[in-house]
């Protein structure tokens, strides 16, 4: 389902932009040359975060005990692991592909399905890669900044990813279908409700800042950590978008 609505989205979004090519060639921004296209986007995903998901992901938050919305967080963490795998591979960091099998092992075994991170707990850190990233360690660009429909920020090159991490998804092979459109719509409620307050890290334009953080957090991730944090101590978990 996720590949499909990236796949729509980037059509879409390219589509609109063949319309409006030539209607302005000079762009502040030269990391995000369909700026406008982006910022009608952003306004619409804004309006319906704002008075659909923020109301059911506060409602979410409020009659889900701490313990058990941690135990959901840690549950699709270890379906994760499958993509981290997966990319630890492509990328060829062999130590990180022990430490992802290792915790989907433990955790999945005696973590109880993944409900319980029992692999943090004995050092055996999560390290969150996408396909995204690989294609970054393999020397491919960002590409046009864009801000899709429904998914947020992204990048050409990781709304690619995305497609591509899809398909490793465990949840696309639950049957039946309603039952994988639920654990989608629960792994998104949970998503959200951990971003809850974030929202008073932002200042100025919320647009640019929203981007800023998007592509200076996955420089962060491409690089694992090596790069210097312009926001200060602000933890880039903090805006996983």
């Amino acid at each position: 389902m996720e590949r499909i609505v990236c796949a729509l989205a980037l059509t879409i979004l390219f589509v609109l932009h063949s319309v409006t090519a030539f209607a302005n060639d000079s762009h502040a921004d030269p990391r995000d040359p369909f700026e406008g296209m982006n910022r009608a986007v952003f306004a619409f995903n804004d309006i319906a975060d704002q008075y659909v998901l923020q109301p059911v992901a506060r409602g979410y938050r409020k009659v889900t005990p701490s313990f058990v919305d941690q135990s959901i967080a840690n549950f699709f963490n270890n379906i994760g692991e499958i993509k981290n795998i997966g990319n630890d591979a492509l990328q060829g960091n062999g130590g990180d592909v022990l430490i992802s099998t290792g915790r989907f092992v433990i955790n999945t075994t005696v973590g109880v399905l993944g409900m319980f991170d029992v692999a943090g707990q004995i050092g055996l850190e999560r390290d969150s890669e996408d396909f995204g990233q690989t294609m970054a360690v393999w020397g491919i660009g960002n590409g046009p900044y864009l801000m899709l429909p429904f998914l947020g920020p992204s990048t050409l090159r990781d709304g690619t990813g995305r497609v591509v991490d899809s398909y490793t998804s465990v949840t696309q092979g639950i049957d039946p279908e309603r039952a994988q459109y639920g654990m989608m719509l629960l792994d998104l409620l949970q998503t959200r409700a951990s971003l809850l307050g974030t929202e008073e890290l932002v200042s100025g334009d919320k647009y640019t800042f929203i981007k800023d953080v998007y592509l200076q957090r996955r420089e962060f991730l491409i690089n694992d950590g090596k790069l210097k944090d312009d926001f200060g101590d602000e933890d880039f978990e903090s805006f996983d978008f």
